[in-house]
């Protein structure tokens, strides 16, 4: 009988602390993606970025910079009838997307140190306020690409 009841404590107790794990896990962080990342191909010494990120955790997000080597002046702006204005941050909604995309919001590269061309690839670094850094290649398009949402 003291075997069982043992045996039926050691259960119950690792039942319990089995619970309690999976409510302290953090199941509500934010679960940051990239994809449909390009820059069209500069014309000028200033280029843009574009991209998304997908956020399938619980919990919204910030991209609150971006750095490239690239340039040492990078941005993040926002379009707002029709005119660009630099912004601190984009919200990434829990279980939601940001897209940054030709026309809209996007990454602006100032002062190019090169002059990437199409076929290249260029590093950046997102930085966000929960998450950490996402290194991502953009890859360089012709100068009038614009992919089309499906």
């Amino acid at each position: 009988m003291t075997r069982r009841t043992t045996a039926l404590s050691a259960a119950i107790a690792l039942a319990g602390a089995l619970a309690l794990t999976g409510c302290s896990s953090s199941g509500d962080d934010p679960k940051l993606e990239v994809s449909g990342a390009f820059m069209p191909q500069p014309v000028t010494d200033m280029a843009g970025g574009f991209l998304t990120i997908k956020n399938a955790g619980d919990a919204a997000d910030k991209l609150t910079s971006v750095t490239s080597p690239l340039s040492d002046d990078v941005t993040i702006h926002e379009t707002k009838n029709q005119k660009m204005q630099e912004v601190k941050s984009f919200d990434i909604p829990a279980n939601g997307e940001l897209n940054l995309e030709r026309g809209g919001n996007h990454i602006m590269f100032m002062s190019l140190k090169q002059q990437p061309k199409q076929g290249d690839k260029v590093s950046i670094q997102l930085h966000f306020e929960k998450s950490d850094p996402i290194t991502v290649e953009l890859p360089v398009e012709a100068p009038n690409h614009n992919p089309q949402k499906h």
